[in-house]
């Protein structure tokens, strides 16, 4: 009998002692996603010549005084431009045509923004430092759009092609940078506006790409999104 207490004691100080040690979940790091609106440096700051797409990842915010923080981030990001080659509209009698083309750049990277926040309240912040952003991949589409509209009725076409775009025509490497600021709701949820500006061309400097492309062009971005701490 005294056999059998003993093991059952000892049983039940094992399943105790394992239930202290067992590992503490590891912590969700904060998460944040954006709409984007991207557009090439050469371009008229337009809505038409907005290329929306967004950016989604990981950050952490590291407390350095009590006004000051440091907020590195790893971004999936995307960059680009949209333009309207054309846009033509044509009436004959009751029938009135339009034609519109469109060409569109989709630029994807993985970024790494690293921001100094100034909070001048507890919830409010401002933010600004540079992005290093690594080119993932891309693509070119164009696409053309005809409306026929006779007595009141309308039918569409749309015809578009689409193809990727040569890793070689573009510099692996994107260094820009972001000015923002930000408004937490509550001490998980808030809400963060930044612009983007790079500060290198987007084209490389091979025989590949157009000596306007690669004097010219450098991506520009505005973000509006969410941030959220688990």
């Amino acid at each position: 009998m005294k056999k059998l207490f003993l093991g059952m004691a000892v049983a039940a100080t094992s399943m105790a002692f394992a239930q202290e040690v067992q590992p503490t979940p590891a912590p969700v790091p904060p998460m944040k996603g954006a709409a984007t609106a991207a557009q090439f440096s050469e371009q008229q700051l337009t809505a038409k010549n907005q290329k929306i797409g967004f950016n989604a990842g990981v950050f952490v915010n590291v407390p350095l005084t009590e006004k000051f923080a440091l907020q590195p981030e790893v971004l999936y990001n995307q960059m680009g431009a949209k333009s309207v080659i054309s846009d033509n509209e044509i009436t004959a009698g009751t029938t009135t045509v339009r034609t519109r083309q469109d060409y569109s750049t989709t630029l994807n990277y993985i970024s790494v923004p690293v921001m100094l926040q100034m909070k001048p309240t507890e919830n409010f912040y401002v933010e600004a430092g540079p992005e290093v952003s690594y080119f993932v991949d891309g693509k070119n589409k164009g696409e053309q759009t005809i409306s026929t509209t006779t007595a009141g009725t309308t039918t569409t076409q749309t015809v578009s092609a689409s193809e990727s775009i040569d890793k070689d025509n573009i510099k692996k490497f994107n260094l820009g940078f972001g000015v923002g600021l930000g408004y937490y709701f509550t001490p998980n949820l808030g809400i963060n506006a930044r612009y983007v500006n790079s500060l290198t061309h987007i084209y490389d400097n091979s025989g590949a790409a157009t000596d306007a492309q690669k004097n010219v062009n450098t991506n520009r971005v505005f973000q509006l999104g969410l941030n959220y701490k688990f």
